[in-house]
């Protein structure tokens, strides 16, 4: 069966994913860029980025990948619900290139982008939904690609097979916060930690082996 995966999540010394208030003009509200500037100077990034610790595992986030699963606020800010032309963030060719499932109240129907992405939105549980993309998927494996809120409804749900966070160290002291509801997650993963010469830490968590 294929995994299901989370990459390149960046998440301050406090533990917020992003700051608040989101807007239209600040996508990660008061946090700005500030949790990703780690990502900006590699080749993940653009052509002439660096290599190094921070592009391995950045690289890592497409690799396998055939469909992504996403949370509302990821998509737009609020109140892009009530607008039919909104289409998300990045314009006529998103980066999924693959089927990409919209969790939301209000859905509306497929939208079919330049670059292989389709959004599809869906009202539905994480299960639900996770068995939807990995149809989608046609064997590979599925990305879980925020916000924070989603990560931890499949996280809480115990649906997460590979979680990869990067610790920045920035205190932003109110926002979405991952680990919220996620006492001792830390049992069912192996954890490991690599430190970056750019200040960010690596977390990677495995989910250990039924035995």
């Amino acid at each position: 069966m294929s995994l299901t995966r989370i990459h390149n999540l960046s998440i301050s010394l406090d533990g917020f994913a992003t700051g608040e208030p989101q807007s239209a003009d600040a996508p990660f509200g008061h946090a700005g860029e500030r949790l990703h500037e780690w990502m900006f100077g590699t080749r993940f990034w653009e052509a002439g980025g660096s290599a190094g610790v921070d592009d391995a595992f950045a690289q890592r986030h497409s690799c396998g990948i055939g469909a992504e699963i996403m949370g509302a606020n990821k998509f737009g800010p609020p109140g892009w619900a009530s607008d039919p032309d909104w289409k998300g963030w990045w314009g006529p060719n998103p980066p999924f290139h693959s089927p990409t499932f919209v969790l939301t109240h209000h859905p509306r129907p497929s939208m079919e982008m330049e670059g292989g992405t389709t959004f599809h939105f869906l009202d539905a549980e994480p299960a639900e939904a996770l068995e939807a993309a990995r149809a989608a998927a046609d064997g590979q494996d599925v990305r879980i690609g925020g916000g924070a809120t989603v990560v931890r409804d499949f996280l809480a749900a115990g649906l997460v097979d590979h979680m990869h966070l990067v610790q920045v160290p920035i205190v932003l002291g109110r926002g979405v916060r991952i680990w919220d509801g996620l006492e001792a997650l830390e049992d069912a993963f192996d954890v490991e930690a690599v430190s970056s010469p750019s200040g960010v830490t690596h977390l990677t968590f495995t989910r250990k082996a039924v035995v």
